[in-house]
């Protein structure tokens, strides 16, 4: 395992933002804050009119205390101006669209300008050169390219760096480990639970994975702990660095750890965040745990103007050893709703619910179970029947449960095992239902 210092020298020229004197940097952050104000409230219907129902003016922000007076903007914000809507550029000028799921079968559209496609290349510079990696690396990059913003995030990042890229994308984990081992591969992208799985199917082939030239892992897309961080570097054998990105905002490139792994750095030139109370949205001060907010001050196609991430952290004080002045966020192990994610996908407790009842049989009451396996991560769904079926032959049984498991994965994209059980099997309660048992934690 390479032992990368944590000194100013080893990181690429675009990093230089990330050490910007703070007084320098707040003002670039007004300005650029000012300026996307003016961009929505010019071009976005929906957040004019919220300003406007505020008595409020683009010209009314005049420092960044002032930000606490603009609307928030949430994930069914997108939802229902699905698909086009909070566009604040012509469609001719945008290059590319992404898309990830929302609280229903509708996708969350969000578009990118090629100034927007610029910057994002650019934070993904920084993400890698924060992780100790430059030109001459050779980067495997198993994200899913397509619609989620993983893939060509990270692809385009890791080419200007000036790195060599390989787009295994995700799946076929033979052959992910065959270029692993054959391509001389130093770095690879993916969720830290494939990791896993990519070590233990390594391990049954009788490779040695230590032995292998590859010295960082870019893990993100997931949730997870600072014990498995610690489970992959004494399995791989390499520095395992935490990424954090969201599609509303830009994908992948919002926050990265840097080689301290103290924290995850917020490139907050383009990115500015806050931290509010989850209940009453009052703005938190530094180091007090709340809600993740972030407003987009560059993204040209589509502003986000305090975006509700319903992630739980804190934005931390303390001056990080790498010498970055840009604030880092702890590492982030809950949410304030419901939402969970699973093999690098956003899903809903509610998404399940459609699914599931959109075929006749079953009961509304479900339960979502979700475990780890071989470093690969695993959903069931428990669901109640009525006694009829459950007592009816054997072959309605495995055909209700074909159409349940095809339901759920035209919703959400994605497997799961469906276990049909008897009525009342599943727990009660008085209050909000439990619908997620997550076993996950290690």
């Amino acid at each position: 395992m390479s032992d990368v210092k944590c000194t100013s020298n080893v990181f690429h020229p675009n990093s230089a933002m990330d050490f910007l004197p703070v007084g320098q940097l707040r003002q670039l952050q007004l300005a650029r804050y000012q300026a996307i104000v003016r961009r929505a409230y010019e071009k976005v219907e929906l957040f004019r009119k919220r300003m406007e129902e505020r008595s409020l003016k683009p010209e009314d922000i005049k420092s960044l205390d002032d930000v606490a007076k603009l609307p928030f903007t949430i994930k069914t914000d997108l939802r229902d101006t699905y698909p086009f809507d909070l566009f604040a550029s012509e469609m001719s000028d945008i290059v590319r669209l992404h898309a990830s799921s929302g609280t229903t079968g509708k996708p969350i559209v969000v578009a990118y300008t090629q100034q927007d496609v610029d910057v994002w290349a650019s934070v993904m510079v920084r993400t890698f050169a924060a992780c100790g990696l430059g030109k001459g690396d050779i980067i495997q990059n198993s994200y899913g390219y397509g619609l989620f913003t993983g893939g060509l995030g990270a692809h385009y990042g890791a080419e200007a760096l000036g790195a060599t890229v390989i787009p295994t994308s995700g799946g076929n984990t033979e052959r992910q480990i065959m270029v692993l081992k054959d391509f001389n591969v130093t770095a690879i992208c993916c969720t830290p639970s494939y990791f896993l799985h990519i070590i233990e199917r390594a391990g049954e082939m009788g490779i040695d994975f230590k032995a292998l030239p590859l010295k960082a892992g870019i893990f993100g897309a997931e949730p997870w702990t600072e014990n498995m961080r610690v489970r992959i570097e004494e399995e791989g054998g390499i520095k395992a660095y935490d990424i954090y990105g969201l599609s509303e905002i830009i994908g992948p490139g919002v926050a990265s750890a840097c080689c301290a792994q103290e924290g995850l750095h917020i490139f907050e030139d383009h990115f500015y965040p806050e931290i509010i109370d989850p209940q009453t949205g009052d703005p938190q001060p530094d180091g007090t745990e709340g809600e993740l907010v972030f407003t987009t001050l560059s993204k040209w196609a589509m502003p986000m103007i305090r975006y509700r991430t319903r992630d739980i952290t804190r934005l931390m004080t303390e001056q990080c050893p790498c010498g970055r002045t840009v604030r880092r966020i702890a590492r982030i192990g809950r949410r304030s709703d419901d939402m969970f994610i699973i093999r690098g996908v956003n899903v809903f407790p509610s998404q399940i619910e459609e699914a599931l009842l959109a075929v006749e049989g079953t009961l509304p009451h479900y339960q979502i179970v979700l475990t780890r396996a071989k470093g690969l991560d695993n959903m069931e769904v428990q669901v109640e029947v009525t006694a009829d079926l459950f007592s009816d032959k054997i072959g309605a049984m495995e055909g209700l449960q074909q159409k349940l498991g095809k339901s759920v994965e035209h919703i959400i994209g994605i497997r799961a095992k469906v276990s049909l059980v008897e009525p009342h099997t599943i727990a009660r309660s008085e209050g909000k239902a439990k619908r997620l048992i997550d076993k996950r934690e290690m």
